[in-house]
Formats: structure tokens, C-alpha cells, sequence
């Protein structure tokens, strides 16, 4: 059986109609794309049961590749996100209203996970393109964060390997006007849309050609500063 490619995204949070992570999952659903079947999960923004809807949708998909989508009002650009923390630090509730201040994500885990996503490749691809991207290092201390988290502990345990990340999606224009064009970005959902396409047909191939035996790849060392990783969790009990 083909393995699939897991889509996964979140419905509308924060009292906007829309979320694009949403729309943009929703449209590939049900494609072939690099010879994948993609399977689409659209997630509560809920900080209840992610690691369980998580492993209910790998397990229903058996993929060996994930790609998560949210919503990242005011960036300017695709970001991918290379790091989720240990630590749950909400500006605003969840979406039944539950909110956590400086929580870790899980009680005694690594105080970081790192994704292993070919970033080089996707940047070089979607810059042959015209799409802007970038790598960020934080995935913020919300639900987006704690679903990557979640996500890549569960993928260091998977047989198989599932190579997995997250892309956080920029306003959609509708919700940039509404909210003031002038000091808000915004990205189409067409060029949202392709970019996901051409992220999937381009991490596919890079995960075919690992070998067995080498386990998951390693993301090769950034260059510059060193990355700084929030310690906010070991102020907290474990």
C-alpha cells in the first residue's frame, strides 16, 4: 500500500471566520501528488488531546511523511518552523476557553524537538519559484507549537520513520483588509496552495532516498549565532 502524505491543519481560532491552514489543507484533499495519496486532518484549536488526534490520524494514514499547517497572523512570508519547545505559554484561550500559562507541553520531555525537513531543498524550490519562505526557530508557545511538539515525539518512536514539520501560513488577504491592510501581511491562497504542492514534491523524493539504515537525516549545523531555545519549562515542576 502507498504510504501517504499526512496534511494536518486547524479551524479558525481568535474570532476569525477563516483560518488558511484550513482552506489550504481542504484543497489538496484527496490528490496525488509525487506519486502520494495526500490525507487530510483539520484539528480543534484545543490544547486537549492533540498528541491523542495526532496518533489517531497517523494511525488511520500510516504516512511516513507530515506536513502541519497554522495560522501565523503577521508574518510576511511562509515560515518553516525547525524547533517546538516544552513549554505552553498562551497570550489568548484556546478555543473552549482553556488557557495555560508557562506549562510544559509534557512533563520530564526534552526541552526541545527538532524537525529534520530538507529546509535548504523546500527554500530552494519554492525561491525557483517565486514563493517567499524562510526557516523560523520558534513556533511561538501556542497550539501550533505544542502540536509540532507532540507530532515529533511522536515520529522519534515511529517504524517506519515519519519525517514530519509544520509551516506556519501568513493572513490570507480577506483577513489582512479587515484588519488594516496598510500594517497587515498577507499572502493569496493560490501561492499558499502551490507552495504546500511544491514542498510535498520535494520532501517525497528526499525521503525515498534515504537509505534504511541511516535513520532520519539530520538538519545540517546553522551557521552564525547560536540558537537560543526558551528554558521557560525548567522553571517548571516535572
Amino acid at each position: 500500500m502507498a504510504k501517504h502524505v499526512l496534511i494536518t491543519a486547524f479551524e479558525p481560532f481568535g474570532g476569525e471566520k477563516v483560518n488558511p491552514s484550513e482552506l489550504v489543507a481542504r484543497s489538496l484533499e484527496g490528490r496525488l501528488i509525487a506519486g502520494r495519496p495526500l490525507a487530510v486532518r483539520v484539528v480543534p484549536v484545543e490544547t486537549r488531546n492533540i498528541g491523542e488526534r495526532v496518533s489517531r490520524a497517523i494511525e488511520e494514514t500510516s504516512p511516513d511523511v507530515i506536513i502541519a499547517l497554522g495560522q501565523a497572523g503577521g508574518r510576511h512570508s511562509l515560515a518553516l518552523e525547525r524547533v517546538a519547545v516544552n513549554v505552553l505559554d498562551f497570550s489568548q484561550p484556546d478555543n473552549v476557553g482553556v488557557m495555560r500559562k508557562n506549562d510544559p507541553v509534557l512533563r520530564g520531555g526534552p526541552d526541545a524537538r527538532l524537525s529534520v525537513m530538507p529546509f535548504a531543498e523546500i527554500l530552494a524550490a519554492w525561491l525557483e519559484h517565486g514563493i517567499p519562505g524562510y526557516v523560523s526557530n520558534t513556533a511561538g508557545t501556542f497550539i501550533c507549537n505544542q502540536l509540532l511538539y507532540e507530532t515529533l515525539g511522536q515520529c522519534e518512536s515511529a517504524s517506519p520513520p515519519i519525517v514530519a514539520g509544520f509551516v506556519h501560513l501568513p493572513y490570507l488577504p480577506a483577513q489582512a483588509a479587515a484588519l488594516g491592510a496598510e500594517r497587515t501581511p498577507s499572502m493569496s491562497l493560490e501561492l499558499m496552495k502551490r507552495a504546500i504542492e511544491i514542498m510535498i514534491e520535494t520532501v517525497v523524493p528526499w525521503v525515498e532516498q534515504r537509505t534504511p539504515d541511516r535513520g532520519p537525516a539530520r538538519p545540517a549545523a546553522a551557521k552564525g549565532p547560536q540558537m537560543w531555545i526558551p528554558r521557560g519549562v525548567k522553571e517548571v515542576e516535572r
